[in-house]
């Protein structure tokens, strides 16, 4: 398996420039999605409200990109993660996640999972339940160095994961060639919701650029393994 993350040329005060622009505009249609499940306007309002967010989605569409938006690395070896769906400055459908991680394959976060990620009456649905430990799960192993694509994740949901504010806890338990397993729960007020174990495999390009650089005494920083 190959990585797939690219590494560009785009200069760091560009990539503010454009945070800058795109992480409000995003919050506003993340606050549009909710309002979306949650109004209680009457119907003439939500048809003149159409009529808007038609008009906005016919502005946005008049230029777009060839590709997915996807995820590159700056030379400086900042992360762009933008289209992804649970720490994506530029998707909606994101929390978003703001993860903390540590090179000792530790990883954190205290979030917030409204209206719209509402599966029972109340709880988180159990896909985006699942969702959220993968991406984490995922920072943990990063964090490390040794980056990986999810092998297998299994879940225990140990009781339903209310709406609101949460909080997530990653950490790698071991190692062992080109396998890492970690482990992560989810935490409501109540206690621990849901528990999750994931074997994550390092892809092959990474493998060898790692034993090149290992054959040759070097280190390599992060953009330069994904290369």
């Amino acid at each position: 398996m190959s990585w797939p993350f690219a590494v560009d040329d785009t200069p760091d005060a560009v990539v503010d420039e454009e945070a800058a622009v795109w992480r409000p505009f995003t919050h506003s249609v993340r606050e549009l999605i909710d309002a979306c499940v949650q109004s209680a306007v009457d119907l003439d309002e939500v048809r003149a409200a159409q009529a808007d967010v038609d008009a906005a989605v016919a502005r946005l569409n008049k230029a777009r990109m060839a590709a997915t938006l996807g995820q590159a690395h700056s030379p400086s070896g900042r992360r762009r993660p933008w289209g992804n769906p649970v720490i994506g400055l530029r998707n909606p459908i994101a929390p978003p996640l703001e993860v903390h991680s540590d090179p000792s394959g530790r990883a954190e976060c205290d979030f917030h999972c409204g209206a719209a990620y509402e599966g029972p009456p109340g709880l988180v649905h159990g896909g985006v339940v699942s969702l959220i430990l993968d991406q984490v799960l995922g920072h943990a192993v990063g964090a490390t160095g040794r980056p990986g694509m999810t092998g297998t994740l299994t879940i225990v949901y140990r009781k339903g994961t209310p709406l609101g504010d949460l909080r997530i806890e990653a950490q790698v338990d071991r190692r062992d060639d080109v396998k890492t397993w970690a482990s992560a729960r989810i935490i409501g007020p109540d206690g621990v919701t849901a528990e999750a174990e994931g074997v994550f495999l390092l892809p092959r390009a990474i493998r060898e650029r790692l034993a090149q650089a290992e054959a040759e005494g070097i280190s390599l920083p992060m953009p330069e393994i994904l290369e």
